[in-house]
């Protein structure tokens, strides 16, 4: 925000969880600095969750700061035991490779700045040819195995894992804390961002500098910062950015534009208004205005359609946008219309996020049982919960409730022209495709 300062406009977005020193905010209003954020390349895309400390840089970069963005294929081999309750899957050097190209480009295109560039770095760079023992001379000897053990992270896997935590994941503060001297040291790397569940790789990273670099008077040798973003989590405190399917991407591959405008689309008042402040760059007045409105006519969802427009657009451009926007209003039109007048395209849209299942309508010609049908498509986990669910109301066919267990699906029931829609309770739907052959 324009005026402010960047202390005063992350503290009304709520972006402030630790930090290492309130000087930071005095430095960052005096001069620019080169700051940092991690990305352990453990897929070839990164979720939602990375959106709040990656929006972090994009703030301090708007304000003339620099911004690196460092990709761990070294630490990725290795795993970051921080808010995880196992062991990661490793990954070998050329997955993790592949992962950290994909991810480069995505962060480039969310960074892209024509005055302030950011920088992609990957962190194998300093630790080819490093041996062992050097290692362990020049940098374990400054960590204390007892304040490690006394972190969360390390604390929980010691307490609910039979196996514990191993020692490969156990070291992983001592790799972090590496990487942020070797940016200190190469690129003047002054403050590292991260979500709060870093903030002990974070402060040990801060302490090396300080042992390893001690000021001498002169400059600001030695002198390092460390901040913490909150994780992005929902009213009741749960991890924010699941599905049932899963995590939400933002490579349009894994997620569509389509599906990430939709989550988005179906947050509620309270995290819309508190995501609008986190991850947009709307102003303190506009928020207020969002507040107003959605407090006089929530049934509009002005808050949701602000957030899931900025962020479409910023992840995946206007273009996309547009069509997300153009599919949802298809959607809108299609709930309100009864099922049996909706075209094969309104129908589709309609069930786009449910599970699809292509049969041949040969097969309908005697006519398929449905509880043949709600088995094969996983809705009931066998007949006679299928006969159960049935006899208690909760079994559909085109929205329509099924009350006969014996009933078979024929052509007298397809929607226009080859569909069928099963659904169970108030959620969960299935959309049946029956081509001819």
């Amino acid at each position: 925000m324009k005026g402010t300062t960047v202390e005063a406009d992350f503290a009304w977005r709520g972006l402030i969880n630790q930090v290492t020193d309130p000087q930071l905010f005095v430095l960052l209003e005096r001069r620019p600095v080169t700051l940092y954020c991690g990305f352990d390349p453990t897929a070839d895309s990164l979720h939602i969750g990375s959106l709040l400390p990656l929006l972090t840089l994009k703030r301090l970069q708007q304000r003339g700061h620099r911004t690196i963005a460092l990709l761990g294929d070294a630490t990725g081999m290795i795993g970051d035991p921080s808010g995880k309750s196992e062991e990661r899957t490793l990954l070998n050097a050329a997955e993790l490779e592949h992962n950290a190209q994909a991810i480069g480009v995505l962060i480039t295109k969310l960074l892209d700045s024509r005055d302030s560039p950011p920088l992609i770095i990957n962190n194998m760079r300093w630790y080819v040819g490093v041996e062992y023992i050097a290692f362990l001379r020049d940098v374990g000897k400054h960590f204390s195995v007892n304040s490690m053990m006394a972190r969360e992270s390390v604390k929980a896997r010691l307490t609910t894992r039979e196996q514990g935590i191993s020692y490969t994941e156990f070291s992983y503060a001592l790799l972090q804390a590496w990487d942020f001297y070797q940016l200190y040291r190469q690129h003047d790397c002054v403050l590292q961002v991260g979500g709060s569940d870093q903030w002990g790789n974070i402060a040990s990273g801060v302490d090396l500098i300080r042992r390893l670099m001690p000021r001498d008077g002169k400059r600001d040798q030695g002198l390092a910062y460390g901040m913490t973003v909150p994780l992005l989590t929902k009213h009741d405190g749960s991890k924010f950015g699941k599905t049932e399917q899963g995590n939400v991407w933002l490579d349009a591959q894994r997620t569509s534009p389509y599906d990430f405008y939709q989550f988005f689309m179906r947050v509620g008042d309270v995290e819309a208004l508190t995501l609008a402040k986190q991850l947009t760059f709307i102003t303190p007045a506009e928020h207020a205005e969002l507040v107003e409105h959605t407090a006089r006519q929530p049934e509009q969802r002005r808050a949701q359609q602000y957030l899931a427009a900025v962020l479409t657009e910023l992840v995946h451009g206007p273009e996309q946008l547009a069509q997300a926007q153009q599919a949802s209003q298809a959607l809108f039109t299609a709930r309100r219309t009864p099922l049996t007048e909706l075209e094969a395209t309104a129908l589709c849209t309609r069930f786009a996020a449910a599970p699809q299942t292509v049969r041949p309508q040969a097969e309908l010609a005697p006519g398929v049982a449905l509880l043949d049908l709600l088995t094969a498509t996983n809705m009931c986990a066998s007949r006679g919960q299928a006969r159960r669910d049935i006899a208690g109301g909760g079994i559909y066919v085109n929205d329509v409730r099924v009350t006969d267990a014996r009933m078979h699906i024929t052509r007298a029931q397809l929607l226009a022209g080859g569909y069928v829609v099963l659904r169970r309770g108030h959620k969960h739907h299935h959309l049946l495709r029956f081509e001819e052959n």
